[in-house]
């Protein structure tokens, strides 16, 4: 039974039951999933997916993490949990996702009643109810294959294109007059098809196309984000930041080329410092110590490649503060706001011209001892009833080129666009 909690209140009692399965037998996690209220966590044919809701609580405004992580608390202390396989995921866990700005937007957490995890040769399944002891589960089995959807059709969102490079300019000149450094500017695309769309559809085509990113989805809002905001795994956090952004040509020797002129470029590895230093001062009063690299990496993904720069740390205070509590630390990074992140967050506001709802936002999930892993929300969109809402961003400095961001931002809506396409 579903229970909309009050954010000050706890969920009924839990209880919670993990049990081993066979990793050999076990079909591909995103195959597992029913139409009905379907979560899901997966890279490279690990991770988390799960249906049901056990309980879940929605939160807004600027307490929304605190709010969240609390509430998340309470339903811990009261369960009631067996756990067979003690791994990172198993036993009780919620999936979240969280709005990018205080107003608008609402966030949720979910804990789902059937939950199957994978990491490496070892699977489990959790079975999660409220009250009473739920029986076992029994290996899960593949769902049929969801329907495409029906005549899709795509437009403009809330801005089109020259209304977008507009305001790009407009961007360009106030960072050039002083004060600001970097934001991060969005924009959305709107899809739209006869009937409702499932989807499990652009799920399954996003982990199969894009392995090495974060496919996810969480009360209607999904993608497959190649950012992790954070990591809390047994003491040990981590952060992978990407700014800065080349669309690849599909000529692998172009690409390299191409790759090179990215990792020499002023501007975007301008624009990485900035995310980079964010990520590093928010981490800094959780860890005891702390490796930031000094340059970055190329990270090559189907349609684009980014600057990228992994971000470790040991952590002092995992008893206190959950892996929830550090990605509100972290939030919003330079990477999907911009430096210094007042100014930036304030400029958004003002010039974006839509409604980011969750784009941008933490996602993820959380384990009963708070460890978990929480991506941005990028390379993605949300679904309600026969409409799709797509979202792609860039990062926008004194020397970017309005017709050069939109060319950006066209790539980084390929991922999603595509796998919604039959």
């Amino acid at each position: 039974m579903t229970q909309r909690a009050p954010a000050d209140e706890p969920a009924a009692s839990l209880v919670v039951r993990t049990t081993a399965l066979d990793a050999d037998r076990l079909a591909a996690l995103v195959e597992l999933l029913p139409a009905t209220a379907p979560v899901a966590w997966l890279r490279r044919g690990e991770g988390l997916v799960g249906w049901g809701v056990a309980t879940e609580v929605r939160t807004a405004g600027p307490t929304r993490f605190a709010d969240a992580d609390a509430w998340w608390s309470g339903t811990v202390a009261r369960a009631v949990v067996r756990d067979d396989v003690a791994e990172p995921g198993s036993g009780l866990v919620c999936f979240g996702t969280l709005a990018f700005a205080d107003e608008p937007g609402d966030s949720s957490l979910v804990v789902p009643e059937v939950v199957v995890g994978r990491r490496g040769d070892v699977a489990w399944v959790t079975t999660i109810s409220a009250g009473g002891l739920a029986p076992a589960a029994s290996p899960p089995e593949p769902t049929d294959a969801p329907p495409a959807p029906v005549n899709l059709r795509f437009s403009d969102g809330h801005r089109n294109g020259d209304e977008w490079m507009s305001v790009v300019a407009d961007a360009v000149a106030r960072i050039n007059a002083g004060g600001l450094e970097k934001v991060v500017l969005a924009r959305d695309l709107v899809a739209t098809a006869d009937e409702d769309v499932d989807v499990r559809w652009p799920l399954r085509r996003l982990a199969a196309s894009y392995p090495t990113c974060w496919t996810f989805h969480v009360d209607g809002f999904f993608g497959a984000t190649p950012e992790l905001l954070v990591r809390r795994e047994r003491g040990l956090v981590t952060s992978r930041v990407l700014a800065g952004t080349i669309r690849r040509t599909g000529d692998d020797a172009r690409d390299l080329m191409l790759a090179a002129t990215l990792a020499r470029s002023s501007k975007d590895l301008e624009e990485h410092e900035y995310a980079v230093r964010s990520v590093a001062v928010s981490f800094a009063p959780h860890c005891s110590s702390m490796n930031v690299p000094e340059a970055p990496f190329v990270l090559h993904l189907p349609n684009v490649m980014h600057l990228a720069t992994d971000v470790t740390g040991v952590v002092h205070d995992a008893e206190t503060v959950s892996s929830l509590a550090l990605a509100a630390s972290l939030h919003p990074s330079a990477a999907v706001g911009g430096h210094p992140t007042d100014l930036a967050v304030a400029l958004i506001t003002e010039i974006e011209g839509m409604p980011r709802g969750r784009y941008a936002g933490p996602v993820g999930w959380m384990d009963a001892t708070g460890d978990g892993e929480w991506g941005i929300g990028l390379r993605s969109g949300v679904v309600s009833g026969s409409t799709v809402r797509l979202f792609a961003g860039c990062g926008i400095v004194g020397d970017s080129q309005p017709e050069s961001e939109l060319a950006e931002a066209g790539a980084k809506f390929v991922p999603v666009r595509d796998a919604l396409e039959a």
